[in-house]
């Protein structure tokens, strides 16, 4: 499928990729060769940008390969006092993400809301109280983005990229997750009585804590490719449902070897399975990108990354 050309002057600007966290400054310092790394930065958007330059935010660990095509537009949401919390990569034409992108670690990881106080007259942005306060993404231009009932009646429903129960250390971070623009159509018992659902339970319980990694960069997504997707026209809108999901995971352990990081990825067939041995969906981070055509952790020096990527040990990812 051809997608039409969109213009988006305003948010538009041809910028010079910098790096701005620590692993890069190290990198940068130590003079690692890094060919595939983000470089230009050719439009963005985020809620503090006298803060928060989203040309550094390209070169974090957990950024994939940016498009940049004339459709594309990279979003970037912030919190105050936690800085990023997580960053995606929006088709306009397509109204829809090709991947979003967070990190966790022992600094964001807290425990200090509930989703359920969303439902006990807790708002955020006027959206909520008496549900959840999912919303249209204010970073997206008005013409290109989804609203809170665009899948009111699709028989799909609004499948998290980042997860509500992933950002629970303030109530600012937890609401971003709701922007429709995390959203993809998922099958009920796919998503909420499902593999994805149980999937990211397994990656929460065993990957986030502080035993097991220093820092999580993952990457989610459901593909958006041509013939990577089918279309729902629902009250109005054309939903653009994936056909297949997938989430890329670098785990970096001072620990541990390989210059401390380990990488898997999963990818599954979009449909009703509720399966919990996730061994049969994990593949090396280069075969999902053989999948998606998308190329993760771009932003490691390629030494690593050729390591990293190459290889999956399923003993290392608690996995049997």
């Amino acid at each position: 499928m051809k997608t039409a050309k969109i213009l988006l002057p305003l948010l538009l600007a041809t910028v010079l990729v910098g790096c701005n966290d620590d692993d890069d400054e190290d990198i940068k310092a130590n003079g690692a060769v890094n060919a595939n790394a983000n470089r230009v930065l050719r439009s963005g958007k985020t809620e503090n940008p006298d803060q928060t330059d989203v040309n550094k935010v390209a070169w974090r660990m957990e950024i994939p390969s940016l498009r940049n095509g004339q459709n594309d537009l990279f979003v970037v949401h912030t919190v105050d006092g936690y800085g990023v919390n997580y960053s995606m990569e929006y088709d306009c034409s397509l109204k829809a993400a090709r991947w979003t992108a967070y990190q966790w670690h022992s600094g964001n990881s807290g425990n200090n809301w509930k989703r359920e106080k969303w439902r006990y007259g807790e708002t955020f942005n006027g959206y909520g109280g008496d549900r959840d306060p999912f919303q249209p993404d204010p970073l997206i231009p008005a013409g290109y983005r989804l609203n809170e009932k665009s899948y009111t009646g699709s028989g799909y429903q609004r499948g998290h990229m980042l997860a509500s129960q992933d950002r629970v250390a303030s109530k600012d971070m937890n609401g971003q997750t709701f922007y429709m623009s995390n959203m993809h159509p998922q099958i009920g018992a796919f998503n909420t009585q499902g593999i994805w659902y149980n999937l990211e339970g397994f990656i929460r319980d065993n990957y986030n804590k502080d035993s097991f990694r220093d820092t999580l960069y993952v990457v989610k997504g459901g593909t958006i490719a041509e013939g990577q997707y089918t279309t729902k026209v629902n009250a109005g809108n054309t939903l653009v449902v994936p056909t297949y999901f997938y989430m890329a995971i670098l785990c970096k352990n001072s620990k541990a070897g390989a210059g401390g990081y380990k990488a898997i990825a999963f990818w599954m067939e979009h449909k009703a399975n509720t399966d919990k041995s996730f061994i049969n969906y994990a593949v090396s981070i280069d075969k999902l990108e053989e999948l998606t055509g998308i190329d993760f952790f771009c932003n490691l020096p390629d030494d690593i990354e050729n390591v990293v990527e190459s290889s999956m040990i399923p003993q290392l990812w608690n996995l049997k």
